[in-house]
């Protein structure tokens, strides 16, 4: 049957029906496609509905007129992957997309004709026939792939920041929109929706706008800690002052906000770090940020980056943003890690988790709360008040659900005692008192409906919805007494969990659903459960799985409503040796050299990986294969990850580090150990075997 996709002014509709999807961006091109499909199955499995990707033309046609659409740039293949493993896709055409790339992603050459007299981001009709061409040349790629052919196709993005950074502004931009819109349509790309970024002053023609929001701001040119964020606070402002500010700090948004719902494209997944301003964004900091997001009466979560990568090679040049191409910001070469909630080579991170929280309730019982307007507690909107409880509610006449928040990233917050939070509706509900600590954030559900019982209150958070062959059960999860309170005799089935174990949570669908608990990657493929793990591999089950859906895993016994299963990978680890080989003025290289046992592996059907740690004191990081550079990172304080296996497991890497010194101008937010005023040391390296 085919499914239809629409929006009102308040939310968006799957076949009639309001729809609370979550989106998350991964560049095709920034990764190595071999590896594709796997990382779309570990996308899905965080819960995500959506995949969102630039069309990024300096990729494609880095020489006028010679098009590439192999490797890793292979959008085609790309897209029906997506198909194949169950997400739909939202292609975000540009043809600027800005996402940190060389131009904004103009090639060079079109570039040169904007200097020499074509109006580039405009309507002039030279850049359009350019436009018109590079479109043409990627619909060929995924021609048959748009909704209507029965692909996966369901949303166009057209341009970015079109008025906010570059373009033009006020009517004329507003009318380069609109023919681009046309032009899309007139080549082929048919899409029930099509958006545009809206923050800033930017123009979106006749589009539907999407938002964004991010925990800092990498590309600002302060090196001193920011002020509070306002994106943790519950706030009824969709323009995010963050983005904003980097170029017009006075420009509101130019659309009616009633006309649309409060949809995000550019929830920060992490942050990119630039060469002068380096936080790091946490599993916490993505998740607080969220659910503000949520209580602020947001419609559709949408992570950028969702899943970090590598800039490809390119022939005439680097194809990073930097300021010799005329930004503010100088980025790494090749790392596009973004610390995302999967990162550069595809290994997991804590805002996976806390994103996977939301995703799961959003999956289940996002069609009840994204008709649910947000009523905002009065006077907590303000960042830089660390002494009030940030609470809001999204209700109806009937029910339910609370949120608060007592997390500012970076600032101490106000702990509270004894708090009476109430949940407003018709009949207002009492929630008995509990203390929320500093750094505490959560939502609770009132007056919710669960089949035919009728709950009250809970002080547990539901996660998700599991239909089993014997019964339908509910999970919650929280480290409080839950005090579950019913208003009806007859209750549901619970599963709790604390909030720990809720981050381990793994929601697979076989012959029934499964709640499989892993500090790693699960997912359902071709039946199968797949698992990535090291030597020894715990997955917890509720209920029993099937003994052939878990090849490799033998069952251990049971831990109260979960069973337990294990996967021994008889496999020797590699051994890794490190040393320091020049010294130079500025700068230290080391030699590091793997040796991979030969044993074949035994119990391991899938992949196998060898991952690297680094750990590290300077400005920045250079590692080579060969004499080829394939990865670079810019100092944080984090170790630094790299995949061998991305990279066929070669035997010998030269790492070479640049001193940092005390009067370097960069913000850090943990600086090294500094060493007669500078920092330039390998301090360690570690192994990691994988298997999947």
């Amino acid at each position: 049957m085919k499914q239809m996709f629409s929006y009102n002014s308040r939310y968006l509709e799957k076949d009639g029906k309001p729809w609370f999807p979550v989106m998350g961006e991964f560049h095709y091109s920034r990764y190595k496609e071999e590896l594709w499909e796997e990382e779309l199955y570990k996308i899905k499995a965080g819960g995500v509905n959506i995949l969102s990707t630039y069309v990024i033309w300096i990729h494609h046609e880095e020489e006028e007129g010679k098009f590439d659409f192999t490797g890793c740039r292979d959008i085609g293949r790309f897209v029906s992957l997506c198909k194949k493993v169950g997400l739909y896709v939202f292609l975000r055409l540009g043809p600027w997309v800005h996402g940190e790339v060389r131009n904004g992603g103009f090639p060079d050459w079109l570039m040169k004709k904007g200097e020499e007299g074509i109006r580039l981001r405009s309507n002039d009709k030279t850049y359009l026939e350019y436009v018109e061409r590079f479109w043409k040349e990627v619909f060929a790629q995924v021609k048959g792939q748009m909704l209507e052919d029965g692909g996966p196709v369901i949303g166009i993005q057209i341009e970015n920041e079109y008025g906010h950074v570059g373009g033009l502004r006020g009517e004329e931009g507003e009318a380069h929109m609109r023919r681009l819109t046309a032009m899309a349509q007139e080549i082929g790309f048919h899409a029930p929706l099509y958006t545009a970024t809206g923050w800033g002053g930017a123009c979106i023609g006749d589009l539907l706008p999407v938002m964004g929001g991010y925990c800092e701001a990498p590309w600002d040119q302060s090196l001193k800690e920011l002020p509070p964020n306002a994106n943790f606070v519950f706030s009824h402002i969709r323009n995010d002052a963050l983005i904003a500010c980097d170029h017009h700090v006075e420009d509101a948004i130019t659309f009616n906000e009633a006309d649309f719902p409060f949809l995000t494209a550019e929830l920060g997944g992490g942050l990119q770090v630039t060469s002068h301003r380096r936080p790091v964004a946490s599993g916490r900091d993505i998740g607080a940020m969220s659910l503000a997001k949520l209580g602020s009466g947001v419609a559709m979560l949408g992570y950028y980056m969702y899943h970090g990568g590598s800039n490809p090679e390119g022939k005439l040049s680097t194809l990073q943003e930097s300021r010799a191409t005329g930004y503010l910001n100088d980025l790494p070469e090749i790392s596009y890690d973004f610390n995302a909630p999967i990162r550069q080579y595809g290994t997991i991170s804590d805002s996976y988790r806390e994103v996977r929280l939301l995703a799961y309730f959003l999956h289940d019982f996002g069609e009840d709360l994204a008709a649910l307007d947000a009523e905002i507690t009065p006077d907590n909107e303000r960042p830089d008040d660390f002494h009030t409880l940030r609470t809001s509610c999204r209700h109806d006449e009937t029910h339910g659900y609370l949120f608060y928040n007592n997390y500012q990233r970076r600032y101490p917050m106000d702990s509270h005692k004894n708090v009476e939070l109430k949940g407003l509706c018709k009949e207002e509900v009492a929630f008995p008192p509990i203390d929320i600590p500093d750094g505490e954030y959560g939502f609770f559900p009132y007056h919710m409906k669960l089949q035919n019982a009728r709950l009250r209150y809970a002080l547990a958070t539901p996660l998700c919805r599991l239909e089993t062959a014997q019964k339908v059960v509910y999970v919650f999860y929280g480290d409080r007494e839950p005090q579950f309170c019913w208003e009806t005799e007859e209750t549901a089935e619970i599963l709790q969990l604390t909030r720990e174990e809720a981050l381990q949570a793994c929601r697979i669908s076989l012959d029934q659903d499964y709640l499989i608990l892993s500090k790693d990657f699960v997912w359902e493929e071709n039946g199968k459960v797949r698992a990535v793990g090291g030597p020894c591999t715990i997955l917890r089950s509720y209920p029993e799985l099937p003994e052939e859906s878990l090849p490799g895993f033998c069952k251990r016994g049971q831990e109260g409503a979960f069973t337990v299963y294990e996967r021994k990978v008889d496999q020797e680890p590699a051994r890794i040796e490190w040393k320091l080989t020049k010294q130079k003025q500025d700068s230290c290289v080391y030699e590091v050299q793997m040796d991979y046992p030969e044993k074949e592996l035994e119990k391991c059907a899938g992949r196998r990986d060898t991952i690297l740690s680094f750990r590290y004191a300077g400005d920045r990081m250079n590692i080579y294969c060969g004499g080829k550079k394939i990865n670079d990172h810019f100092y944080t304080g984090q170790e630094v990850i790299l995949s061998l296996g991305y990279f066929d497991f070669p035997k010998k890497l030269e790492v070479e580090i640049f001193a940092l010194h005390q009067d370097t101008p960069v913000f850090l937010e943990n600086w090294p150990e500094m060493e007669d005023g500078a920092a330039c040391r390998l301090e360690n390296v570690s192994v990691k075997e994988t298997f999947s």
